[in-house]
């Protein structure tokens, strides 16, 4: 029996598949399957726009219950769908960015007389807009991450290297049960829990996008803490991926050693204001691009644009969906028309930097109400000086 909270997932995928002409969607990817089956496995999710999901799996081999089938090869799958008396679907959809070309083929094949379409958009779309019971799991999510936020002048000792603290801070994560994992759609953005951007290292372009880079230790993890000790003067930046429970809150918080110049407090409260802007005209209905609009018009009065989400190369966005993964939709960008919608959880994160002392700026994960959005992550704002 599918429990209710899976049956709203699947059921979501089936209205927008309805409204595309689309007769079933077979599933292989671990987030999809998670998704949509409560659980990671290596298997298989067939799911019929008018009947129930079957799940065939090949790993692990102690699944039961009702249409549970073990499997060794997907081809297998029709075979017992004919056997079931299941007729072959007019329009099929796989997960057409996210399977390998091989895989794709193969899937595809085993439906030699239906249309087959690109079933990810679908996908994400329907991902995209979070039940009750996922929002909850944000608000968990978001509480561990700000226990573990709340200790990091615990952990910090003077003449550390920035590596030396993000390993503190990853401890701390973990303490608090975070997975470890951080998972990204897309093959663009690789990194380990999150990033610690200390002074001009900030600045450091990266290949991957994100709000801002880093250069890294090793060429083959180009993004983040690069080895730099913590000095007076300079920011440290903290932005963790908190997946307490496969869901990815975001968070980013400012730190210190001692006093900074002045102007790190001025922009990093423009980036405060840019916050209290955009969350003010959050709602349902918002569209995405106008909320991008007005962060940057509250940046320009400030004279700050030139250094707003970056120097040099820019991160093109102010904010992102999140979910299972880091980067879900709605995006808070140019040209982005989504419009809002009640259930959809973004990360804001108006980021500032400052050429010789570093990043300032803040990001905080909102679930979208009918009547505006809900901070998921209630941790202080201000820039916190490690020293006390």
């Amino acid at each position: 029996m599918v429990l209710p909270e899976l049956k709203r997932r699947r059921d979501k995928i089936r209205s927008l598949m309805a409204q595309q002409h689309i007769d079933a969607a077979l599933m292989a990817c671990n987030v999809n399957l998670h998704y949509t089956c409560g659980q990671i496995l290596n298997g298989y999710l067939y799911l019929p726009l008018n009947s129930p999901g079957r799940i065939f799996v090949k790993r692990p081999n102690n699944l039961t219950g009702e249409h549970i089938h073990p499997i060794r090869k997907p081809e297998q799958i029709i075979e017992i769908l004919k056997e079931q008396g299941l007729p072959a679907p007019g329009t099929i959809m796989l997960e057409g960015d996210e399977l390998s070309w091989s895989e794709y083929n193969r899937l595809a094949a085993m439906f030699p007389g239906s249309e087959v379409v690109n079933g990810t958009p679908v996908i994400r779309q329907a991902r995209s807009v979070k039940t009750e019971m996922e929002v909850e799991m944000f608000r968990r999510a978001g509480m561990a991450h700000t226990r573990a936020y709340e200790n990091i002048p615990s952990v910090y000792r003077e003449g550390m290297t920035d590596v030396e603290l993000s390993i503190e801070i990853e401890r701390l994560m973990r303490l608090e049960g975070n997975l470890g994992i951080f998972r990204t759609f897309g093959r663009s953005m690789e990194i380990f829990m999150g990033s610690l951007l200390v002074g001009d290292n900030a600045a450091e372009p990266s290949p991957f996008d994100f709000a801002l880079g880093g250069k890294g230790t090793d060429p083959s993890m180009p993004v983040g803490a690069s080895g730099v000790r913590i000095q007076r003067g300079h920011t440290v930046m903290v932005d963790y991926g908190g997946n307490f429970n496969s869901y990815m809150c975001d968070m980013t918080r400012v730190f210190s050693v001692g006093r900074l110049p002045e102007e790190a407090y001025m922009a990093h409260q423009v980036c405060l204001d840019v916050q209290e802007t955009v969350v003010s005209l959050a709602r349902p209905g918002a569209i995405c691009e106008e909320l991008y609009n007005a962060a940057v018009e509250v940046v320009a009065k400030a004279g700050l644009s030139g250094c707003f989400m970056g120097i040099g190369q820019k991160a093109g966005f102010i904010g992102h969906g999140i979910g299972l993964e880091i980067n879900e939709a709605p995006v808070l960008a140019p040209r982005i028309k989504t419009e809002l919608e009640a259930g959809m959880v973004f990360a804001l994160e108006p980021k500032i930097v400052l050429p010789g002392i570093g990043a300032v700026g803040i990001e905080n994960s909102w679930a979208v109400t009918t009547e505006g959005v809900e901070k998921l992550t209630p941790c202080r704002e201000e820039i916190v000086d490690l020293l006390g």
